[in-house]
Order: C-alpha cells, then structure tokens, then sequence
C-alpha cells in the first residue's frame, strides 16, 4: 500500500481536500435527515445563545436606572428558562449528530467486512491481518469521532462567529474590531499547527499497526515461541515497537500540548482587550454598561469554541489519516470476479482440461506454469507430484480461480472456467489446502460449515469417508468437541481430514487436496483415495502430494518440473522408465528402508 507523506508545514491541495470532504459527506448522505435536525437544533441554539448576553445587558442597564428586587427576580427566571431551553436543545443536537456518527461506524464495519471478502487470497498475504484489523476497528472510531465531535464542534464555531460577531459591531464596532483581532493569529496558529498534526497522527497510527501486527503473530505462534524458546527476542521486539509507539505518541502530545494553550493564551488576550477599551468607552460615554456587559459574555462565548477548535483540528487531523487507511481498502479492487460473460453451471460433471495454461505470479521474472496442457474424466483419480517449487500448488489453485489466469487456458465440462460464475465455479470444486483452518467451534459445525443445515447422518458420512469418524467418537463430546482456536485441540492429520470432511460434505464433482494429507500417514491416506473412488458418483479427484505411496494408487499420475509436466501415465508405466518419476520413487523406497 502506498503511503503519501508530506512535510510538517506543506498545505494539501484543494481537489484532495474537497475529495476527502465529498467522501465525508458520502458517509453521511444515507443518514442526512439526523445530521439536517443536529444543525437545526445546533442553528437555534446559537441564536439563543446571542439573544441571553442582549437580555442580560438590557437588565443591567434598565437596574441602573431603577433598581427592584422583584423585577430582577422575573428577570432571573427569564434567563434560567431560556437557559435551560438552549440546554435541551443542544443536547438534542448532540444526540442527533453523535448518533449520526455512530450509524456512520457501523455502516463503515459492514462495508469494509462486506469489501474484504471480495478479495482474493494474495490481498491478505499483502496486507497483515493486525493492520487491516486495526483499520476496521481504531480508524473506523477516528471517523465516528470526526464525523460527530468535530462536525458538532465545527458547526457550533461557524454559528458562534457568524452570529456572533455581527451583533458585537452593532453594539460597539471598535470594542468589537479589537477585542477580536487575535483571532486571525489564532486561526493561523492552527494552519500551521495543522498538517504537522496530521503528519504525527499517521506515525502514530502506522506504529500502532505494527504493535498489533506482532502482538497477533505471537499469540497466534505462542508454541513455536516457546518451543524455540524465544520470548525474550520477542519481548525486545514487542519493546522495540511500543518505544516506537512511544516516541510517536510523545510527539504528537508535544505538539498539542503547544498548540492548546497557546489558543487560550490567545483568547484570555482578547478578553483584556475587551476590558481594557470598553472601560474607556464606558467613560466616554460611547458605550452603556449593559452593552458593555453583553459584549464581555460574547467573547466568553467565543472563547470555548475557539479554544476547542484545536482539539477539533486534532480530531480532524486523525480522522482525515484514517480516512486514507480505510479507502485504501475500498481502493482495491477484487482481480478475481465475474466477468459481463458469466454462465450459470446447473449440472457439472467434473471434466477438466488444461490448454497451454501459464502462470506468473505478479512481480516474480519466473513462470510458475509453462505452458501446461491435460485432460481429466469426470471420475478419475489424478495425483500431481514433483519436486518442491514444481508447481503444483499453483495449478491446484488456478483451477478454482483463487489464482486469475488468462482467458481459454482452462476448461470445466467444456465451458472455458473465467466466463463461469465464481459461485457456480467453486460449488463445482472443493478445494482442501496444505493449511487447514478450523474455526474456533466444535468439530461438527466446522464439518458442515460448507453447509451449515446438514444432519447428523450426512456429516458422521463424511467423517467416515475422510477416516475420521472412529477418533470423533473417543472424543468426550464427540462431534460437539469444541477444537479451539485455529484446531489446537486436536493433531494436524486430524484437523486435515477435518477439512477434507467438510469438502466432502458439499458433494462437489470435484475434489482438489493439495498436500491436504501431509500429516497424514501413507496408509491412511491410501484408504481415502480409495473410499473416494468406490463411491456410486465417483468424483474428480486432484491429488497434490509428496505422499508417492498414496500418490501410486491414482489412476493416473501428472509429474511436474519446474512449471510444466514433464511425464504423465500409470505408477507402473512411469516406474519403469528413466526420469523425475522414477527418481522420487527410488528416493521414497529409499526412507521407508532407513525409517
């Protein structure tokens, strides 16, 4: 992902800046009757807030004059009530423009989620998992408390100033014109202030990335820390990214920290200017004392929103950085999709055929397949051996599409697989990877995740088909065992024929393992080819594996070498000829003899 990063005092261009405000404004679009009746409210408190200093000056002039207990009483009461009016209001506002902000939050979960499994698999290995997470959750919180602090805090500045100021002027234009003239220094104080906040606010939210990056691999590989016993590496490590966090947070407070109380110091100057030439004026006889007073109260009024302007610019500054982090996810694209020409495949067969397909993975110079041609029958058996980097977990990829490949390559039942629909595609194909994952739920409902309505009798079916049925049943909870987080609870064979039980319960034509029995002994996996083939509607199988035992009971066997097939035909017609095959055979007899 590319970050654009700018120095501390650069100013951003107005198309970006009127981009991210329009992508503001989109967030809240579908929610525009709540933020309308917020700034409504907003507006009408504001006017209130003008007429309360008006009222208060008209008092103080009309007691100097003639002076009762009673009237002051009613007068009192007057303002307590309008008071307490503003005051319902405005928490009327804030209701509607925080909750505003939170229907944005959720809005924004439900898209980025909804977004993300779009993608293909390559995304995820681009992108770490702690930083997308930290995007879904911290950077989505920054845009609520943009879109509901800030707006909230914005309107009410531009409300207060807008009306305001004019009614200051009319009452008295050079107390006015001084009293207000730090302001420009103010608001210029925070331009500046402004893009180097936005600068450390990214630094901070990048390192907090980090940390999260390295706190999920270490408690996702906690066995493997302390198998190697490496914790204290990874305690450095851990250290070395928090002093990061650390130093990046300092920063950012030392700037605000600045910047906050030199806007107080800013607004307390323009209240001793008031002071000061509004006395003379009163003595002069340009200025009553109750307009006097209104004048002192308005320029409390203006201090509050103009000193929380800078926490509001802060607010800004992390949600406009986190506003990049979370379009750069709706920035990327899905590679892999349906294309205008997609067909619907009601009845698949399982006939598959390879023509000339080559691969190359983005930004290597290597082909990963070259130019590698086959055909499968509905029913066969076929194992794809080779060396380690030969290919073959790309061309079991490629066959789902989890891989984009090129147009008239490769072919399902006839039908070229890139105009098929992905739906229909990998409803056709259960693919069973290398890494097995299991959710953190029992072994029942990981089996019948592919089909969370299945009974009993169908997923016991499928255990039984994947020789797993029989340990199921030793377990205290059988198929209600819950097998942790990722399957911890049980052995890798095991959480690999878990998976294979699962594709077996979709009941797809065909079934692609690639080296899903690696942990899986020899024997064993012989049974399940076998169980696989003896069934009434026999599938397609694609068997991807080092296992040469298992691998020498298919039908058929395609050797691949350095990404293409160098030799295809029976275990017993490749044995008996010179080559890769007979190679990889010699050497499995080889550490049966030494095991």
């Amino acid at each position: 992902m590319c970050v654009h990063r700018r120095g501390p005092f650069a100013v951003a261009s107005f198309p970006m800046a009127q981009s991210k405000f329009n992508r503001l404004a989109g967030y809240l679009k579908p929610h525009w009757k709540q933020v309308s009746l917020g700034l409504v409210a907003l507006l009408v408190v504001n006017a209130l807030g003008v007429t309360i200093p008006l009222i208060i000056g008209y008092i103080v002039d009309e007691l100097t004059v003639a002076f009762t207990f009673d009237r002051l009483l009613l007068y009192v009461i007057a303002v307590l009530l309008l008071a307490s009016v503003m005051w319902v209001i405005r928490m009327a506002s804030r209701i509607f423009l925080f909750g505003a902000g939170r229907q944005v939050e959720f809005d924004l979960k439900q898209r980025i989620f909804q977004h993300l499994l779009t993608l293909e698999p390559a995304y995820f290995g681009r992108n770490t998992i702690g930083d997308l997470i930290n995007r879904a959750t911290s950077d989505v919180d920054n845009i609520r408390r943009l879109l509901g602090f800030a707006v909230l805090s914005m309107a009410n500045t531009l409300f207060a100033y807008v009306m305001i100021v004019p009614t200051m002027v009319g009452l008295n234009a050079s107390v006015a014109f001084f009293s207000l003239a730090v302001y420009p220094l103010m608001f210029g104080v925070v331009a500046i202030f402004g893009s180097r906040l936005r600068k450390q606010q990214l630094d901070v939210q990048e390192e907090i990335s980090n940390l999260s990056d390295l706190i999920q691999e270490d408690m996702g590989g906690i066995s493997l820390v302390k198998i190697y016993a490496q914790e204290e590496n990874e305690r450095r490590a851990f250290a070395r990214r928090n002093q990061g966090l650390l130093t990046a947070n300092l920063a950012l407070a030392k700037t605000r920290n600045t910047l906050f109380p030199l806007l107080g110091g800013f607004a307390s100057l323009s209240l001793v200017i008031a002071l000061g030439i509004g006395s003379q004026s009163i003595i002069a006889g340009r200025l009553s004392p109750g307009d006097f007073v209104a004048i002192i109260l308005y320029i409390q009024q203006l201090v509050f929103p103009t000193a929380l302007l800078g926490f509001t610019i802060t607010a800004y500054q992390r949600g406009e950085v986190s506003l990049d982090r979370i379009e750069a996810i709706f920035e990327a694209r899905p590679k892999i999709q349906d294309n205008s020409r997609a067909i619907a495949l009601p009845r698949p067969i399982g006939r598959l055929q390879a023509k000339d397909l080559t691969f190359t993975y983005p930004g290597s110079k290597m082909t990963a397949l070259n130019r590698v041609s086959f055909s499968i029958e509905p029913g066969q058996t076929v194992a794809v051996v080779g060396p380690i980097g030969s290919g073959k977990s790309t061309l079991a990829m490629a066959l789902p599409r989890l891989l984009e490949i090129d147009r008239q390559q490769l072919f399902l039942d006839g039908h070229d697989v890139t105009d098929i629909a992905l739906a229909d595609l990998r409803g056709a194909i259960a693919f069973v990877p290398q890494d097995s994952f299991l959710f953190s739920t029992t072994i029942q409902n990981n089996i019948r995740y592919g089909d969370p309505l299945a009974e009993r009798p169908a997923v016991q079916y499928a255990a039984k088909e994947a020789q797993l049925h029989g340990e199921i049943l030793n377990f205290p909870q059988q198929y209600k065992t819950l097998v942790g987080e990722r399957g911890i609870t049980l052995s890798g064979g095991q959480r690999q024929r878990s998976a294979l039980s699962r594709a077996l319960l979709v009941d797809a034509p065909i079934l692609v393992l690639d080296d899903a029995l690696s942990s899986v002994d020899n024997q064993t996996a012989t049974q399940i080819l076998a169980n696989l083939s003896n069934e009434v509607q026999k599938k397609t199988v694609i068997f991807v594996s080092h296992q040469m035992s298992a691998a020498a009971s298919c039908d058929r066997i395609l050797v691949m070498d350095q990404g293409h097939i160098a030799q295809s035909g029976t275990h017993d017609e490749l044995v008996a000829q010179p080559g890769l095959y007979q190679d990889l055979w010699n050497q499995h007899k080889l550490k049966e003899v030494l095991q």
